[in-house]
C-alpha cells in the first residue's frame, strides 16, 4: 500500500512539473507575441529615417540612433509655446478629471448600491442606456453645452466630461453591490459617520474597480487632444502638440516614431504599478454574509 502511495505522488509530481513546464513555455510565447507592438514602436522609434523606409522592412533597428527624439525636442523648443506649458496642460486636465471622476462615479454609485430610494432603478437604467452611445454620437450635443455655459477654450470642457462617463459608475456600482451590508451597519453601530463609512470602509473594499478605473480614464485623457473644446495655443495639450509635429509628412516619420513611444511610456508604467495592487486585492478574500 506503502509503495503504491509514493508512486502515485511521484506520478503526480511529474505531472505536475510537466504541466508547470508547458505553461510556463505558452504564458512565455503569449507574452512575447502580445509585446510585439511596444518592441516595435521602441525599434522605429530608435531607426534612422533611411531605416524606416527599407525594404522589405526590418522589425528591429540595425544603426540605433536617438536623433529621432533630438530632433522631437528641437521643433518642441522652436514652438512659441514652450513644451513645459503643453505638458502642464496635459497633466493638470489628466488629473484634475481622473481624481473627480473616480470620486463622483464611487460616491453616486455607493449610494445606488447601497441605499434604498426612489428613482434608483430608473437613473441606473439611465446610466446603462448611455453605455450605449460612443463619444462620437455625443460630441456634437456636449459641443452645444460647452457653448452655452460658456467653457469654451477652458480647461473645465475637457475636465467637467470626463468626471461623468458612465462606464465608471456602472463599474463601480457592480463591485460596491458586493460589499457586505453587516459590514457597514458594524462600522456605522460603532459610531462612524456615513463619509467615514465610504472613505474607510466602502473604498478599500473596491480597490481593484478603483484602479481599474484610475488606468481607463488616466488613459483617455492622457492622449485626449481636445482640439473641438480648446482654440487657445496655450492651452492644448501634449498630444495636440505632438500630433501636430508628426503630420508634417515623410520627413517626421522618425519624430512621429519617438512620438508614439513618449505617448505609451506613461500609461503603461501606470499599468505596471497598479497592476500588482490589483493582482493583491483580488486575490485577498473579503468579508461574506
Amino acid at each position: 500500500m506503502r509503495a503504491i502511495l509514493k508512486h502515485k505522488k511521484r506520478a503526480n509530481a511529474s505531472h505536475s512539473a510537466a504541466g508547470n513546464a508547458v505553461s510556463f513555455v505558452v504564458l512565455t510565447v503569449l507574452g512575447l507575441f502580445m509585446a510585439l507592438p511596444i518592441i516595435l514602436s521602441v525599434s522605429n522609434s530608435l531607426k534612422p529615417l533611411e531605416e524606416l523606409f527599407v525594404f522589405p522592412p526590418k522589425f528591429l533597428v540595425r544603426n540605433p540612433t536617438t536623433d529621432n527624439f533630438t530632433d522631437l525636442l528641437t521643433l518642441m523648443s522652436e514652438s512659441w509655446v514652450p513644451f513645459t506649458r503643453y505638458l502642464f496642460n496635459t497633466v493638470f486636465v489628466t488629473a484634475a478629471g481622473t481624481l473627480g471622476h473616480i470620486l463622483i462615479a464611487s460616491m453616486c454609485a455607493f449610494a445606488l448600491a447601497k441605499r434604498k430610494f426612489p428613482g434608483a432603478k430608473i437613473i441606473f437604467g439611465v446610466i446603462v442606456t448611455a453605455l450605449m452611445f460612443s463619444v462620437q454620437v455625443t460630441a456634437i450635443p456636449n459641443y452645444l453645452i460647452m457653448s452655452k455655459i460658456g467653457w469654451l477654450d477652458t480647461y473645465a470642457s475637457l475636465i467637467v466630461p470626463a468626471m461623468a462617463k458612465p462606464l465608471g459608475l456602472f463599474l463601480m456600482k457592480q463591485f460596491m453591490e458586493q460589499i457586505p451590508d453587516a459590514l457597514l451597519e458594524a462600522a456605522r453601530i460603532d459610531g462612524a459617520k456615513e463619509f467615514t463609512v465610504f472613505f474607510k470602509v466602502a473604498l478599500p473594499q473596491v480597490k481593484p474597480a478603483l484602479l481599474t478605473l484610475v488606468i481607463f480614464c488616466f488613459q483617455d485623457l492622457w492622449n485626449m487632444q481636445g482640439a473641438t473644446y480648446i482654440y487657445s495655443e496655450k492651452l492644448k495639450t501634449l498630444p495636440y502638440a505632438l500630433g501636430q509635429i508628426s503630420a508634417a509628412g515623410i520627413s517626421r516619420a522618425g519624430v512621429s516614431a519617438a512620438v508614439t513611444v513618449i505617448m505609451m511610456t506613461v500609461p503603461i508604467v501606470l499599468f505596471i504599478l497598479c497592476q500588482s495592487n490589483i493582482v493583491e486585492t483580488m486575490a485577498s478574500s473579503g468579508i461574506k454574509d
